[in-house]
């Protein structure tokens, strides 16, 4: 027997969901602690960035920007690739969606991995992808990718997509509104909610998190939790973030160095962290996934091995059973 539900088996509370303007042509789509989506609102189109776990889930994300805009959703982002915030993307399609874009490095890893993620993700999130039935056939792939920086103009506005370095996975991308100093972080940064690392490199995050820190947002939108208005909260949710990522990383080399098995790192480094971090959502959820990586990382397997539903399983029943 498990003594925990496996991930977010447990987790069947529906979110209250807040629609935010952070500045003029940006908003937050927020819930909880669920996967947060971006929106821009340009002069003649609208981009949304991370399009929400079922294109169900996406037609409230769609609701809300029909309360304030006409205008085609042209751009959907993919700022990573997980399964809970890209198989919403069809959703938009009817709205005037021409192009899905992603970072080169990010469909590599669809066409590494894409199918095992979906299989693995649906598996640890039952209620949000309890409409999966809605989802099409396949996987999610982009129209257009880029490599390190791309410009577009939505009329006069201009919108940058820029990798600024690995963290969450290999592929992050950020989008940033340098006229109103706006970011969009995808789940490089979190607020109040534990960053998933089983697809991360540790030892780049922190240097990622300083390249989002020299473009000094005003404005910050999360993977998770609340949107961060004004340069203290902004700094607070990088703060926040390159402490959990350095502290998981610290307690769990620490026991690799001392030949300790996972099992056992897990268990220390649970002890080590859950005082600062155990309150924030999604953490039970998280800290298997999370050690199994910073393990895998400090024994020498610098990129992350693909999750499947069966291996989810079995490192759970490994760690937690």
């Amino acid at each position: 027997m498990m003594t925990k539900a496996f991930a977010s088996q447990a987790d069947l509370q529906d979110k209250q969901i807040s629609f935010t303007q952070l500045s003029e042509h940006a908003w937050a789509y927020t819930a909880e602690g669920d996967p947060n989506t971006g929106i821009v609102i340009g002069d003649d189109a609208v981009m949304v960035i991370d399009t929400q776990a079922t294109p169900i889930m996406a037609a409230d994300v769609i609701r809300r920007i029909r309360e304030v805009t006409d205008k085609p959703i042209k751009y959907v982002v993919l700022s990573h690739y997980h399964a809970v915030r890209v198989l919403g993307a069809s959703a938009y399609v009817p709205e005037g969606a021409e192009h899905v874009i992603a970072s080169h490095d990010t469909l590599d890893l669809i066409r590494e991995r894409g199918e095992q993620d979906k299989a693995s993700e649906i598996g640890r999130f039952p209620r949000l992808f309890r409409n999966v039935e809605s989802v099409p056939p396949g996987l999610t792939w982009p129209t257009l990718t880029f490599t390190g920086k791309m410009t577009l103009w939505l009329g006069r506005l201009e919108v940058q997509l820029l990798q600024l370095g690995r963290g969450h996975t290999k592929g992050d991308t950020v989008v940033w509104l340098p006229g109103e100093r706006t970011l969009f972080s995808g789940d490089l940064v979190e607020f109040d909610a534990t960053p998933y690392c089983g697809d991360a490199y540790f030892s780049d995050w922190p240097a990622t998190l300083d390249a989002i820190a020299a473009l000094k947002p005003a404005q910050l939108v999360p993977g998770r939790g609340a949107a961060l208005a004004g340069e203290a909260q902004v700094a607070e949710g990088l703060r926040g973030t390159r402490a959990f990522i350095s502290d998981v990383f610290a307690a769990v080399k620490a026991g690799a160095a001392q030949n300790k098995d996972l099992r056992a790192v897990y268990k220390e480094t649970l002890d080590a962290v859950r005082p600062a971090y155990g309150h924030w959502v999604i953490f039970d959820h998280c800290m298997p996934f999370d050690v199994s990586r910073a393990f895998d990382e400090a024994t020498g397997h610098r990129d992350p091995r693909i999750w499947t539903a069966e291996r989810d399983i079995e490192m759970w029943k490994a760690l937690e059973g």
